[in-house]
């Protein structure tokens, strides 16, 4: 059976639901969309999406980060926070999907709180390794989808637009993703398309979307039995030049 999920770091749901709502119009096939920095409680989660039919699951904070899963049909959560990631943020929703596990994650951006904030960032990446050992071990298919907030080499970032200190690119966030990979994960887009410049966030400043000046952040890593099943990863960058839009668009997957 065929499954297309999506993620979204939408940056402020309550600002942009109806550019979600419409997203979702536009495309029927997505069976699950993912969304990060959610910026609002469970509570205050817009209501849109139940009325229209959709199964929604909320994992909300007030003002700072927050996920959700927006679904097209019945999902079953199986955690709502990261196992072993000790933080009361909410970085982390997981759901079964017609057999599949989705992680839908936020990972910490590492830029603030110093030390003591880089260290939650490599403490997530600690927490989701583990995640994905455990997963394996119980032979479920899953995927990991969401903003990592690293660009993993070189090629995933423009020239000159990020500093060569930035959390994004220290080589112990590098490390963190590479491990998840050495776990036995795939990148879903690299698969597809091993070279390249493909990016799925572009800064609100000096015009870095019309100059193209744009990081890729948000990654899907599956395990091997969806890669398997792994047809398309699409990078819908036109949502980037729409009015008042986030600062990410969505990547969507699909998988035979």
């Amino acid at each position: 059976m065929s499954l297309t999920f999506a993620s979204w770091n939408i940056n402020s749901i309550r600002t942009r639901a109806h550019l979600v709502k419409d997203w979702l119009d536009r495309n029927p096939n997505c069976t699950l969309l993912c969304l990060q920095e959610i910026k609002c409680e469970t509570e205050k989660f817009p209501n849109l999406f139940e009325e229209a039919g959709f199964h929604v699951a909320v994992a909300g904070q007030k003002t700072y980060n927050g996920v959700a899963l927006i679904s097209r049909v019945p999902l079953t959560v199986t955690a709502n926070h990261l196992p072993g990631f000790e933080s009361d943020e909410a970085r982390y929703i997981e759901a079964e999907i017609e057999g599949v596990t989705i992680g839908n994650l936020y990972l910490p951006n590492g830029n603030s709180g110093g030390e003591a904030g880089f260290a939650k960032k490599l403490n997530f990446f600690d927490a989701l390794h583990q995640r994905s050992l455990n997963l394996q071990k119980e032979e479920r298919s899953f995927a990991f989808i969401g903003d990592y907030n690293v660009c993993p080499t070189d090629e995933d970032y423009a020239p000159k637009a990020l500093s060569p200190d930035d959390a994004l690119l220290r080589p112990e966030s590098r490390a963190g993703f590479r491990r998840l990979l050495w776990s036995g994960l795939t990148d879903a887009l690299r698969c597809l398309h091993p070279t390249g410049q493909h990016y799925t966030f572009w800064d609100y400043q000096a015009g870095a979307y019309q100059r193209n000046s744009g990081l890729r952040i948000d990654h899907a890593l599956l395990s091997p039995r969806l890669a398997d099943r792994l047809t398309s990863f699409i990078i819908d960058k036109d949502e980037r030049g729409r009015e008042r839009p986030s600062d990410h668009v969505p990547v969507v997957v699909t998988l035979s």
